[in-house]
């Protein structure tokens, strides 16, 4: 059966884009929605370009009640019917009750190996603390932060001397090589870790 996939974005959509591109004939999984929480969000120009519908849920129109916020975002999600939620640059930390919902529906990607470096910042943090090797996380949403299941992992080396920025830019391409392999085998039922070197 086909996944009906759905996307939440808060800015660029750089992750997403890639994500629909890999969504050929043979994928289990089957982009339809892309719901941003910032109307400025350009991942929502991207949909468009890439024949996704897409829809603004501005977490500013619901001040202090994420709850609230969080329905509206399930009403879009039931609407579409959709079976499966990427967090492709969503900046928002969802709830509890939403994230257990969604549960074994929802991933996420992390700039970081995860166990490490959860939350923001994880470039600056690795570089910090001088470590000798960084790279991103695929996993599965659950109520705690970036603390769900491993789907998959990929490392590089630290270059010394590199930015916070290079690092960024260097581990945004792993990202956009691990996320579709990891959708691609979830979507099929496939949930054992792939790892990248």
């Amino acid at each position: 059966m086909t996944k009906r996939t759905a996307f939440l974005i808060s800015g660029g959509g750089s992750n997403m884009e890639v994500l629909v591109r890999s969504m050929d004939e043979g994928h289990a999984a089957k982009p339809m929605l892309v719901l941003a929480n910032n109307p400025q969000a350009g991942g929502l120009a991207r949909a468009q370009m890439l024949g996704v519908a897409a829809q603004v849920v501005d977490h500013r129109g619901y001040p202090k009640d994420r709850a609230a916020f969080e329905a509206e975002l399930n009403i879009r999600l039931d609407a579409a019917q959709i079976d499966l939620i990427c967090l492709a640059g969503f900046m928002r930390v969802l709830t509890p009750a939403f994230a257990t919902r969604w549960a074994g529906k929802m991933l996420n990607i992390h700039p970081s190996l995860l166990p490490l470096y959860p939350g923001l910042h994880t470039h600056e943090r690795a570089l910090a603390a001088g470590d000798v090797a960084h790279g991103c996380t695929v996993h599965e949403v659950v109520p705690e932060l970036d603390a769900g299941p491993t789907l998959g992992q990929a490392r590089l080396k630290i270059t010394q001397g590199e930015t916070a920025q290079e690092l960024a830019a260097r581990v945004l391409v792993l990202e956009h090589k691990l996320y579709p392999a990891v959708v691609r085998r979830f979507a099929a039922g496939d949930h054992a870790p792939i790892f990248l070197a």
